[in-house]
């Protein structure tokens, strides 16, 4: 049954498209054309996240502030301009410009992994597709943080400020992932910040995308004092939304219905509560890993403790790991301290073959 058919047959109030890839490929634009309310951009403007070389030159156009680019097919030409960065003094991020999965961009801390990387994607493939056409990006140091805003045709309404963990290991070290956790509120983030934010991020690219219904998540860096995009995701990107979603109270589904319809947007209530969600990914991640592994999880947890299933599946009756992260173990608490502890408590009970995390989560949100 394809996804229209499963909305014609059960008539839902609202639709939200979930993965980038079926709004990529239109699903939003089908299911609207069908008359549903639809959360989620039409395929033209996902090419914000289906496209980094699409979504660099809107940010300038737009006047979006963000890391100086080039955007290449050619191994050579890309080769070049990586070697210029580290000449003056920088260094470089290489992106596939296609979806892939999160883990498309790799910062490299030397010319020689940088041009091995290149290699990878414009000459070995090893990225498919996704890896044809690649941006390499000036790095921007300073400190990240993530932004998901509800827009509407008549405005746009941000949810509560959340950090991801993006590396794979402690003290942001080893290979960029999907995110390993996030933690929320984040101390550091200001009111006035997150006003800058919306007013020189997130403003000027829906001007050039009017009847942008959905969620826009801006990936951040902030340095001396002023917000970079890094990215932009056309969905609600993990672990970052299920953080998020715990601090939120009555109104959210409300919020999401009347940007589908195009409508003004309510303002959803926020709990004073932290939330702090760790990853348990299988061994291997964001490598090659294994799967097939038996998740054994207790019966019941303390109240404030949810656990997000990612990649998981059925076998036989039994629960089984079937991806690099597995699951997201969340939990709410006075502050941050008391959220992660119980967050770490939960996650320690849950065992399964490989089974790892960072140790870290949520140590920088409160700094």
């Amino acid at each position: 049954m394809t996804p229209l058919e499963a909305c014609r047959e059960i008539r839902p109030d609202l639709v939200v498209v979930g993965p980038e890839d079926p709004l990529i490929a239109g699903l939003a634009d089908e299911l609207a054309a069908a008359g549903f309310a639809v959360f989620g951009p039409r395929a033209e403007y996902a090419r914000l996240e289906g496209s980094k070389a699409w979504s660099k030159a809107l940010m300038l156009e737009a006047g979006v502030p963000t890391a100086r680019s080039g955007t290449f097919h050619v191994f050579d030409f890309a080769k070049l301009f990586a070697a210029d960065l580290y000449a003056s003094g920088g260094s470089a991020v290489v992106k596939a410009s296609g979806p892939a999965l999160g883990k498309g961009a790799v910062v490299c801390s030397t010319y020689e992994e940088a041009e091995e990387t290149l290699a990878a994607m414009l000459v070995d493939g090893e990225f498919g597709e996704a890896g044809s056409t690649v941006v390499v990006e000036e790095f921007l140091p300073g400190r990240e943080f993530s932004l998901l805003t509800i827009c509407s045709d008549q405005g746009f309404v941000s949810l509560p400020v959340a950090q991801d963990h993006k590396r794979a290991l402690d003290g942001d070290r080893g290979p960029n992932t999907g995110g390993m956790g996030t933690a929320s509120p984040v101390s550091w983030v200001s009111a006035d910040l997150i006003a800058r934010t919306e007013a020189e991020v997130v403003a000027p690219i829906l001007a050039k995308m009017p009847g942008y219904r959905g969620v826009l998540f801006s990936g951040l860096m902030v340095v001396d004092d002023r917000p970079y995009c890094l990215e932009y995701n056309v969905r609600f990107g993990d672990p970052e939304t299920q953080t998020v979603v715990r601090r939120l109270g009555p109104g959210f589904a409300e919020l999401l219905l009347a940007a589908a319809r195009g409508e003004a947007l309510p303002v959803p209530t926020v709990s004073e509560l932290s939330a702090v969600t760790v990853v348990l990914a299988s061994g291997g991640y964001p490598g090659s890993y294994a799967k097939g592994y038996e998740i054994r999880i207790p019966a019941s947890f303390s109240p404030e403790v949810v656990v997000f299933q990612a990649g998981t599946r059925l076998d036989a009756g039994r629960l089984v790991t079937s991806g690099g992260r597995v699951l997201g173990v969340s939990a709410l608490g006075v502050d941050l301290a008391a959220s992660r502890s119980a967050a770490y408590a939960a996650a320690d009970a849950i065992e399964f073959e490989g089974k790892f995390c960072r140790r870290d989560i949520g140590r920088r949100a409160g700094v």
